[in-house]
């Protein structure tokens, strides 16, 4: 997941890292990327409250003050610390704002001898229309694609930000997907064409959540008719077995495609994304996350960790597994469960009276994540692989 959190944390409302919370509640990404984050004291304000509130399963990387021009912004990278491994962070300074770079490594069994790594920038390029945006906007870019010609041409490499471009004809977008370039990106909707203000796109529009930003006092107004942020993978990821890109998993979180020039929490705007989950993307942000699933055939081993239990009641067993999923739940009270996929569809349900060990057969599942959903209190889903 990439998110633009609008100026974190000092942007109105306040305490917006519970309004966070509640959203990745909805959706719980491995890696989550950020921009416009305006302090360490943010950045742990995420991590503490909206990621690791219930569970302690994510890590951040070092928060570093913008080293680029005068913007008081910077992005950050979040990961599940059972699944990765942070390699190395590094800042590519630009003419506006930094671009940061991490190298992830997956944790798996073969993770010493042929290790999956993951190159992620994520980046906050120039705002704003006008020949002269556009320029400083290829400016940005061209650091980011003179770095790839350091990596290993194999690289695994994912291009995340707010890139406010406008059409697929920007200098920036036209570089960003050079065939020439070192590492050839590719956008995976592939959808090109002129995004702003165009309906024919609003199902992919990002920008602005709002159609005034008047109550906040920050951000855009004028309602969801711009397609800015964007999440790029190197285009090994569309084929490659070892780290790939599911085919249409790539959405604007939240849009239902019929909220053009609309708040995302208009009643119009209604239909698989629920209205209390649009209700708190519109109060969290100007934009939309954008969130898309990866698979791998490497073996994943889950790094030790406690954080498998959710309420010290109920836990799994493993949660990588490929034919029966083994739940632990010890109350003699009755419960009831679901399986559910990374868009919310819940995909199998059953009851138990409790107070029993459970298997349940997952064997028929596709290889991919999936989330134990349960209706206790502290009903944090747990997230399991299917391998």
């Amino acid at each position: 997941m990439f998110y633009n959190l609008l100026e974190f944390p000092e942007a109105n409302p306040q305490n917006r890292e519970l309004i966070l919370g509640e959203i990745l509640n909805e959706y719980s990404p491995d890696i989550f990327m950020i921009c416009e984050l305006q302090s360490g004291f943010g950045a742990d304000l995420i991590l503490k409250t909206a990621l690791n509130a219930t569970e302690n399963l994510y890590k951040r990387a070092t928060f570093v003050p913008n080293q680029s021009g005068g913007a008081n912004l910077q992005q950050m990278l979040y990961f599940r610390k059972d699944k990765f491994l942070l390699e190395a962070e590094e800042v590519i300074q630009t003419n506006i704002r930094d671009i940061n770079h991490y190298s992830l490594k997956l944790s798996t069994k073969g993770m010493q001898t042929n290790p999956v790594l993951i190159e992620i920038f994520v980046s906050h390029l120039k705002s704003s229309q006008g020949g002269t945006n556009e320029q400083l906007r290829l400016e940005m870019v061209q650091e980011f694609t003179n770095r790839l010609a350091t990596l290993d041409p194999n690289a695994f490499v994912i291009f995340a930000g707010d890139f406010n471009l406008y059409s697929s004809t920007e200098p920036a977008y036209i570089e960003l997907l050079d065939p020439t370039n070192a590492i050839v990106m590719a956008d995976p909707i592939d959808t090109p064409g002129a995004w702003s203000t165009n309906i024919n796109f609003q199902d992919i529009h990002t920008q602005s959540t709002r159609v005034s930003s008047g109550p906040f006092g920050a951000g855009a107004g004028g309602g969801l008719d711009d397609r800015f942020d964007f999440i790029l993978v190197s285009e090994n990821m569309l084929t490659n077995p070892s780290l790939r890109y599911i085919p249409d998993t790539y959405k604007a979180f939240g849009n239902n495609g019929n909220c053009f020039d609309l708040s995302i929490n208009d009643t119009n705007c209604s239909g698989f994304y629920s209205e209390t989950l649009r209700e708190n993307l519109y109060n969290m942000s100007d934009h939309l996350p954008i969130v898309m699933n990866l698979e791998t055939n490497e073996e994943i081993v889950i790094l030790n960790t406690p954080s498998l239990v959710i309420d010290n009641s109920i836990y799994l067993e493993n949660t990588s597994v490929s034919e029966k999923l083994k739940i632990v739940y010890p109350n003699a009270t009755p419960i009831q469960f679901w399986i559910i996929n990374s868009m919310g569809q819940i995909l199998s349900e059953f009851n138990s009276e409790g107070g029993e060990n459970l298997e349940w057969d997952v064997s028929y599942l596709p290889t991919g994540f999936y989330y134990l959903k349960f209706n206790t209190q502290n009903n944090s889903p747990i997230k399991f692989i299917k391998q």
